[in-house]
């Protein structure tokens, strides 16, 4: 097979499915060095097969929004659907918020809680009213009242160890 650019023996191969067709291409060594097929991570098989190398990838790039971080740019972000470093959260919030919205019904999680979380924190409110109780009866010298308050914490307590 001969390189898809140059004519020459092709050495390397690359087969790419978008949208269930398939695309092939074949290079020889010094063209997919060129084309930066060396480094997965930069390369695009669309890219490439419109004549857009990784040169000028980076000058078209300079007008769009760059993580001061880690050098990450819009492009980058809509190539590999990833995010550079936590910085980029921040750089790139706004296209990130859209795609969520876009996604989910919105941005704050608002999922269930385990039941065995929400008795804990029912039996935790409870305890705490007894126990706010218990001291205002000490306080106001109740203390038959004191007395059941004492054993019903002592009762709840043990539930929330089990």
């Amino acid at each position: 097979m001969k390189c898809h650019f140059c004519g020459e023996p092709a050495t390397v191969h690359l087969t790419q499915i978008v949208g269930g067709k398939v695309q092939k291409v074949h290079l020889c060594e010094k063209c997919a060095k060129e084309k930066g097929v060396s480094d997965p991570s930069v390369f695009s098989l669309a890219d490439m097969l419109l004549g857009v190398s990784t040169e000028e990838e980076r000058i078209l790039s300079k007008n769009e929004p760059t993580c001061p971080q880690c050098g990450f740019t819009q492009s980058d972000f809509k190539k590999t659907g990833r995010l550079g470093c936590a910085y980029c959260y921040e750089v790139f919030a706004e296209i990130v918020d859209s795609m969520l919205r876009d996604m989910h019904k919105g941005v704050i999680h608002k999922g269930k809680m385990p039941a065995k979380f929400l008795r804990h924190q029912f039996y935790q409110r409870r305890l705490e009213d007894l126990q706010e109780s218990l001291h205002r009866a000490v306080t106001e010298e109740r203390y038959e009242e004191a007395a059941l308050l004492r054993d019903e914490i002592a009762q709840l307590e043990t539930q929330l160890k089990s």
